[in-house]
């Protein structure tokens, strides 16, 4: 972006700075728009689809995970992390388009004693499957809103860093530190081989140990020193 101003995103599912409008999405990353108003115009057409619902707000915020489609030029894409901690508008396919990954913030029982958790983009399901805890992931049907798969917070799951200076990396959850009263540590290993660390609210479960519940953007995760990003710089312009 350029000049002083920017749109700042209206109250949603996710917090006012780990989100995307849908303004940004459309003018500055589609270029489908060239001015706030151009954006607000297309909104307003209701052509744009966040998780499946229809959003006229150009400042709605789009988050991790979420699937935002725009039916009329067929574009669908998952709002997802590059290894440089940057938002990244992934591409997927009709099949991919039909769930989303949440992770359980919260799990609790209802005053009428009715199962309820809570998960990381604002939804409440109620009577989730009972082996469910928190740090979990669930795979949610967007049309029904409903969870159809469970993915365990356990040790050897692939996941996702999704805060801190490692936001974006992909890896298998390594041993997990318990620190009473502190932050609990997270071990995690890439498969480079290479090693590093987060707190435990920032690891988001992406699938077990062979695969991924979702496709993954260019560099699978996998963060290149700098010395490596010169290399692979140098051979496209060598080819060039």
């Amino acid at each position: 972006m350029d000049g002083i101003w920017a749109p700042r995103p209206s109250q949603g599912p996710h917090k006012l700075r780990e989100c995307l409008p849908l303004m940004l999405i459309l003018r500055n990353r589609l270029k489908y728009a060239l001015t706030g108003k151009e954006t607000k115009m297309i909104c307003m057409q209701k052509a744009i689809k966040v998780d499946g619902k229809v959003r006229t707000d150009p400042n709605f915020p789009a988050g991790f995970m979420d699937v935002v489609e725009i039916p009329k030029s067929r574009d669908q894409f998952r709002l997802i992390f590059d290894t440089k901690g940057r938002y990244v508008l992934h591409r997927v396919s009709d099949e991919e388009k039909k769930f989303k990954l949440c992770r359980v913030k919260k799990q609790e029982m209802s005053k009428k004693k009715i199962p309820v958790i809570v998960t990381h983009d604002g939804r409440t399901i109620r009577y989730p499957d009972p082996s469910v805890k928190v740090n979990d992931t669930i795979k949610v049907d967007i049309e029904t809103g409903k969870a159809v798969g469970h993915l365990p917070f356990t040790v050897g799951s692939t996941c996702m860093i999704t805060k801190g200076r490692n936001t974006g990396r992909v890896g298998h959850i390594g041993h997990i530190e318990h620190h009473p009263g502190a932050f609990d540590i997270v071990n995690v290993h890439d498969a480079n081989g290479e090693k590093f660390s987060t707190r435990l609210e920032n690891v988001f479960v992406i699938g077990n140990a062979e695969s991924t519940e979702v496709s993954l953007p260019k560099g699978q995760g996998l963060k290149l020193s700098i010395l490596d990003e010169r290399d692979a710089i140098n051979k496209k312009l060598r080819r060039a």
